[in-house]
């Protein structure tokens, strides 16, 4: 069956899943990121470097997206931009255990990060199809 542009955009496509967070005490719900919110969460791991070139950062990377998944009951988002830094200083074994849930529903996947980073670091006139050395070594460590 073919779908028409009415099942479309009607479709609940967008569920949340409770997950238990015992290091907070209790459960929250998270949902995968929108389309849009998948977009913005791609361009705010880029920041203009040395000689006005995109160059990848993924300094709070989980935070970031848990930021945009962990939604109330409505489906309204807990979190926003102020809550990062905050976010990113709770339990590590917390923050991946959430992180882990919204990527999976969110379609991420750590190649797609990569290939995001480098289409918009090619894109953006860094001529490199690759992250540099400190930019890897970055990214290990926020992993």
């Amino acid at each position: 069956m073919h779908l028409n542009r009415d099942q479309i955009l009607k479709a609940d496509d967008n569920a949340a899943e409770e997950v238990a967070v015992p290091e907070w005490g209790g459960t929250i719900l998270v949902r995968g990121m929108t389309g849009k919110e998948r977009d913005e969460f791609e361009v705010s791991m880029m920041e203009r470097g040395h000689g006005g070139r995109m160059v990848p950062n993924t300094v709070n990377v989980r935070a970031k997206v848990i930021m945009r998944c962990v939604v109330d009951e409505d489906g309204n988002r807990l979190f926003t931009a102020a809550d990062l830094a905050a976010l990113g200083e709770k339990s590590g074994a917390a923050i991946d255990r959430v992180y882990a849930v919204a990527a999976r529903l969110s379609g991420l996947r750590d190649e797609d990060d990569e290939a995001a980073v480098r289409d918009f670091a090619l894109a953006g006139g860094n001529g490199s199809s690759s992250p540099s050395p400190a930019t890897s070594a970055r990214r290990s460590r926020a992993s």
